[in-house]
């Protein structure tokens, strides 16, 4: 991963700085509840994927850095937003700012971050980028409420038959959209080849569904430390991801039954992460999801062997591969 960033550490600095420009509001507490949330860090995955996607594309502009920074706009905004649906507690090892600042103030201040996103979109004058960017967006609105379906979290009632398709389909939605978003604006903004803008977005949205598979599987081994949020939320909430899935469709009806109760029960025993976990273990549904997660990087991979050989190229390959090695 580092060989990855330091390649363009100049350019992720500059986003930084941008991160920082863009937020002024009439309203000084937007400004700072949106400043709060991204100042504690976080990855830049899709930042840098975009930057890197144009540099490769032989960019040779500025434009790449308000747009990097507009996609991790998009990408908090939907962090707040997903905050107060699921009444989380802990984001980046800090208290949610919907329990720093309650639901009406998360939710406005990630509509601020959206506005803020399409407005530098428009400034850029590039109709395809804007479609990009409106595209993506839509996508991971339409993945929360498919998920909000599929779950159940409609009726109430939390569905344990969701398939391993149904769990794909919400994965390419919430999450592997806006990387591939990410990739292919880079390729825009470089005026690649259509081949190339579509290997490279083929890319971001296989590494999107593996990046999103190792975070499922995380949720239930990951380090606490390095994750900084709580291990087990997603169980907590009832949410049924690959690891869950695979093992529901092996476990005998006993087994089934426990974990029923453990997800459907009023109130999540103090064991029942272990409990699932350890049947997880058994049936192998960690070992699964990330086999199925190098799968995707494999084929993301794959489609870039089109393009010429470059400094860029391998940054992405290395890129791909610290997906699927991450541990938090």
């Amino acid at each position: 991963m580092e060989e990855f960033l330091d390649l363009i550490k100049d350019d992720m600095q500059k986003v930084e700085e941008e991160f920082q420009n863009r937020l002024a509001s009439q309203v000084p507490r937007l400004t700072e509840v949106a400043q709060d949330l991204i100042n504690r860090g976080g990855k830049r995955f899709r930042p840098a994927l975009l930057v890197l996607s144009a540099r490769l594309c032989g960019y040779k502009g500025s434009d790449h850095i308000p747009l990097a920074a507009t996609i991790e706009f998009i990408h908090t905004a939907t962090l707040l937003h997903d905050d107060v649906i699921d009444n989380a507690e802990v984001r980046r090892g800090s208290p949610s700012a919907n329990r720093q600042v309650g639901n009406r103030y998360s939710v406005l201040t990630g509509d601020f971050l959206f506005c803020k996103s399409l407005s530098i979109g428009i400034a850029i004058g590039n109709f395809r980028i804007l479609q990009t960017l409106i595209a993506a967006t839509t996508a991971l609105a339409e993945g929360e409420a498919m998920e909000m379906e599929k779950s159940g979290e409609v009726e109430g009632i939390t569905n344990l038959s969701i398939t391993e398709e149904e769990n794909l389909e919400l994965i390419i939605n919430k999450t592997a959209v806006l990387i591939s978003a990410a990739m292919r604006i880079g390729a825009i903004l470089g005026e690649a080849p259509l081949s190339m803008e579509e290997a490279l977005a083929y890319y971001g949205l296989k590494v999107g569904i593996a990046f999103q598979m190792v975070d499922d599987s995380l949720d239930y081994i990951g380090d606490k430390r390095n994750l900084r949020k709580e291990i087990g939320t997603d169980l907590k909430e009832g949410k049924i991801t690959l690891p869950l899935i695979y093992t529901l469709g092996r476990c005998t009806p006993k087994e089934k039954k426990e974990i029923q109760g453990i997800i459907l029960g009023d109130e999540f025993p103090p064991d029942g992460l272990q409990r699932v976990t350890t049947l997880i273990e058994k049936y192998g549904g960690f070992d699964y999801t990330f086999t199925k997660a190098q799968q995707h990087i494999d084929e993301g991979k794959e489609r870039l062997l089109i393009l010429p050989p470059s400094v860029e190229k391998e940054a992405l390959f290395a890129g791909a591969d610290y997906v699927v090695r991450r541990r938090g």
